[in-house]
């Protein structure tokens, strides 16, 4: 009989060698702290007129992180500071949140595709140099796949498909409902939030596997 645990153990060691060798065949995990992209207009209010983020590390596409940070201020006046932006600025400002934030901020905000923020929390934000009061544009980011074109049809998907997948770690979770995005600047990469990934055990640059196409 199989000792379960070696068995365990001995395939896991066998996926770290794989990874090591670039042969992995799953989907590369990226986990999201919270973070806030902001409109040219919000920019300037909190950083100054003509304001440029300042990248500190490139992403994907020409997206970055930028060296600036921010405060979030809830409605009931409960902050979380240093805040990273994310560049470049977009039509509209968006924070994204985990769950656990939201107990600290005491708000609701809905589960969202990052963009679509009609009818999602209110937030404030406070920089260096003003303030921007936000009636809508707080989310938690649901689930993703940013995926390259090639990818989208190695894996038999397309654009904003939902797809489950899962982790085999020392907390081996399936997540359902994960929606699929492709775009030409894309890298493929799962997009977990924190809670996320500390209730699975999951570390930056693991793999999942798509297991179910809905």
């Amino acid at each position: 009989m199989v000792d379960e645990k070696l068995l365990d153990i001995v395939t896991k060691s066998v996926i770290d060698i794989l990874k090591a060798q670039d042969s992995y065949d799953g989907i590369k995990v990226g986990v999201s702290a919270r973070h806030v992209h902001l409109s040219r207009k919000d920019l300037e209010t909190l950083f100054g007129k003509g304001y440029e983020l300042t990248p500190k590390k490139m992403l994907m596409g020409d997206q970055f992180a930028a060296e600036e940070c921010v405060t979030l201020v809830s409605p009931s006046l409960r902050t979380i500071e240093g805040v990273r932006v994310l560049g470049p600025v977009r039509k509209d400002s968006q924070i994204e949140i985990s769950r656990t934030d939201t107990f600290k901020l005491k708000v609701s905000p809905p589960v969202r595709p990052s963009g679509e923020i009609k009818g999602s929390a209110p937030m404030a934000l406070v920089g260096p140099k003003g303030s921007v009061f936000l009636n809508e544009g707080c989310i938690i980011a649901n689930r993703h796949i940013h995926m390259t074109p090639a990818d989208a049809e190695k894996y038999g998907v397309k654009d904003n498909d939902v797809v489950d997948v899962e982790i085999q770690n020392s907390k081996p979770t399936r997540y359902y409902n994960v929606q699929v995005r492709v775009r030409e600047d894309f890298d493929t990469e799962m997009h977990i939030d924190t809670d996320d990934a500390n209730a699975a055990a999951i570390r930056q640059g693991d793999h999942v596997e798509i297991i179910t196409k809905h």
